[in-house]
């Protein structure tokens, strides 16, 4: 239990934690400024009763976002300090980046959103939900530029002690890796939203509970993942692509392929094995000849680079990376699968009372959830032992002083806390969902400079009204 190996521990186990939460509310924010789009323009109930249902959803998630997210900026400087000291010139703008143009406009516009639906003009509270949608996918663009320069790194010197320094941030910013990554990352969150949405509406339908919101949105998820589901396959393959030409060893442990056969046979795509790292072979390997060539390299007799080509200590941990990667493919799979069985039922119009169809949504409610860890497995175990691929080792970028006890005890407290905190709110949450979206009272026109309420303010409205506005004092 070395401070390496428990400060590693740490930080997946946060980030882990985390994720979850900025990918949800990615693809949820969209998600509500298309509801009071369709609100504004139709004026049916129905989607203003749906805004306000994901509304409470979002504050929630994006809540637990912000929470768990500020733990691993301390971690930086308490247990990473090397890596802060070495590539803090690059990593620490990327990340200031995020703060300054995404975290501040969600910021300004979030207060409004969550609380001006009856205290500004219809077009400002949507355009109010508009700037947190974009905050959301700028706030990604900047955290997926970062890890990327860390996966493909260029644009920088180095000094003689090793530190890195910018030399063209247009380099840094747009990597080798960083534009794939980035359209596989917002279609996952897309995605991951657009199964919980299916899901929902699915177990509505399953109960007769809130039929009708339950029909558009099962609609709309099997539409949108339609379109998604085969496009993030297609990104997914040019990413596949990427890793190979720039990160080879990270593709020959996704395949598990330790050694060249002979030339002109191709690479064979290993379909279930046991990887064996001591002994540097698959066990129970089951494998379709010719075809990884075929999809790593799009060609029947194309050679990626094997694991045994590179010394011991180079390769990253083959097990893991190897099984996360099929945890991945195999739920995005299903994902396809369920959308055609669904574009299939919906042309005999039974997309709504099949009941095998509606219990598979349901169990594919937090499959985006899974896939998604599984990825980030992939991308950051397949990149080890370095944290700046190739030029800085993580065992590197420690903190010396670090003891092993002071991680150990952080990591029970952070634990301990993350269950308990966001055990009661993925509770409040599961709880939100099971009493589905609400008859909601109109927000009322407005004629300019007028604001009148739709109905007697109660004390607790005047209560807020007059502490907005100073008449309380």
């Amino acid at each position: 239990m070395s401070p390496l190996f428990l400060s590693r521990v740490q930080f997946g186990f946060v980030i882990s934690c985390h994720i979850l939460f900025p990918a949800f509310t990615i693809g949820l924010a969209s998600w509500l400024a298309f509801l009071e789009f369709r609100w504004l323009r139709t004026r049916d109930t129905v989607w203003r009763d749906l805004y306000f249902f994901w509304l409470k959803i979002f504050a929630v998630s994006f809540g637990m976002g912000v929470v768990s997210g500020i733990v691993m900026s301390f971690q930086f400087g308490t247990n990473w300090a090397v890596l802060s000291e070495k590539a803090g010139n690059i990593l620490g703008p990327l990340l200031s980046y995020e703060v300054l143009t995404a975290f501040f406009l969600e910021a300004t516009f979030l207060g409004v959103m969550l609380f001006g639906a009856r205290r500004v003009p219809e077009k400002l509270h949507f355009f109010a939900t508009c700037m947190v949608a974009l905050g959301t996918l700028i706030s990604t663009f900047w955290i997926i530029s970062a890890n990327s320069w860390m996966q493909t790194p260029q644009g920088y010197t180095l000094t003689a002690d090793g530190v890195f320094e910018p030399a063209s941030w247009w380099a840094i910013v747009f990597n080798p890796s960083f534009p794939v990554r980035l359209a596989h990352m917002v279609l996952a969150a897309f995605i991951t939203t657009c199964f919980v949405i299916g899901g929902v509406s699915a177990g509505y339908l399953r109960r007769g509970v809130h039929v009708e919101a339950g029909r558009r949105m099962l609609k709309l998820a099997v539409v949108f993942a339609a379109i998604a589901v085969p496009v993030q396959i297609f990104v997914g393959d040019q990413h596949g692509l990427n890793v190979g030409e720039h990160q080879p060893v990270k593709l020959a442990a996704i395949e598990g392929h330790w050694e060249a056969g002979p030339k002109g046979e191709g690479v064979p795509l290993v379909l279930f094995a046991l990887p064996d790292q001591k002994a540097e072979r698959n066990d129970y390997e089951v494998a379709v000849p010719r075809l990884g060539s075929l999809i790593l390299t799009h060609s029947l007799d194309g050679e990626i680079q094997p694991l045994k080509s590179v010394p011991a200590d180079d390769r990253p941990p083959v097990a893991p990376v190897f099984f996360a990667f099929r945890v991945m493919v195999g739920l995005g799979t299903l994902m396809l699968l369920v959308v055609i069985a669904s574009l299939w039922q919906w042309r005999r119009r039974r997309l709504f009372d099949t009941p095998w169809l509606l219990n598979g949504w349901r169990a594919m409610t937090l499959t985006g959830f899974a896939a998604l860890l599984a990825g980030w497995y992939v991308v950051e175990i397949g990149r080890q032992p370095y944290v700046v691929y190739g030029l800085l080792r993580t065992a590197q970028a420690v903190t010396p002083t670090l003891a092993a006890g002071s991680v150990a005890t952080s990591l029970l407290v952070f634990a301990a806390v993350y269950f308990t905190v966001f055990g009661a709110g993925i509770w409040y949450l599961l709880k939100l969902i099971r009493k589905g979206p609400q008859p909601h009272e109109p927000v009322p026109e407005r004629d300019a400079g007028e604001r009148t309420p739709a109905r007697p303010l109660s004390v607790g409205d005047r209560a807020v009204e007059d502490a907005a506005t100073g008449r309380g004092a």
